[in-house]
């Protein structure tokens, strides 16, 4: 989408508070994709293994200066932040991928925050020790034959209907 130099941020409901976990992403150019939808609906992010964070060259072109403003923490595995995350009282954390367990992300029902959401490897997807401690798993429609979509613009689809999703849930609530 085109940038536009006089935008004014929308504001997001009270209690819109999302953490995306990276679990061991090797590609920095996915990493800094990921940076830009963080920001674009202010996540944070926390970096987990060998997932590239900023400081980084690669992930800063990809990133467009988002690797600046976004919130970034690193820990030593997603199931580290996961417990990390625990401690501080977050309610709902769902893995995105695709299991025998995992139901479309549109229809998962139990939405709390605050929350996170753990985005798997290119190649090996996310941990079976940070499965263990997700809530949920959930996925997105695949209609091809594929069924593989690249872990940057998943985390942009998944966090754009958890956006939606939290909206309709809030002002269903707030009515």
């Amino acid at each position: 989408m085109k940038k536009f130099s006089q935008h004014i941020p929308n504001t997001a409901p009270p209690g819109w508070d999302v953490v995306l976990i990276l679990d061991n992403l090797r590609s920095a150019h996915n990493v800094g994709n990921v940076f830009r939808i963080a920001e674009a609906l202010q996540a944070r992010v926390i970096a987990c293994g060998y997932t590239p964070c900023p400081p980084h060259p690669v992930l800063a072109k990809t990133a467009m200066e988002c690797d600046k403003t976004v919130p970034c923490a690193t820990a030593v595995s997603a199931a580290e932040a996961i417990k990390s995350l625990r401690k501080e009282n977050y309610k709902c954390i769902l893995a995105l991928e695709h299991n025998n367990e995992s139901v479309e992300i549109g229809e998962y029902s139990a939405l709390d925050m605050p929350m996170a959401l753990v985005l798997g490897n290119e190649a090996k997807g996310v941990s079976a020790e940070a499965l263990a401690l997700c809530d949920g798993v959930v996925e997105l429609p695949m209609l091809g034959k594929k069924a593989s979509i690249n872990v940057g613009n998943a985390a942009a689809a998944a966090l754009y209907i958890l956006y939606i999703m939290y909206k309709k849930q809030f002002a269903t609530e707030n009515r």
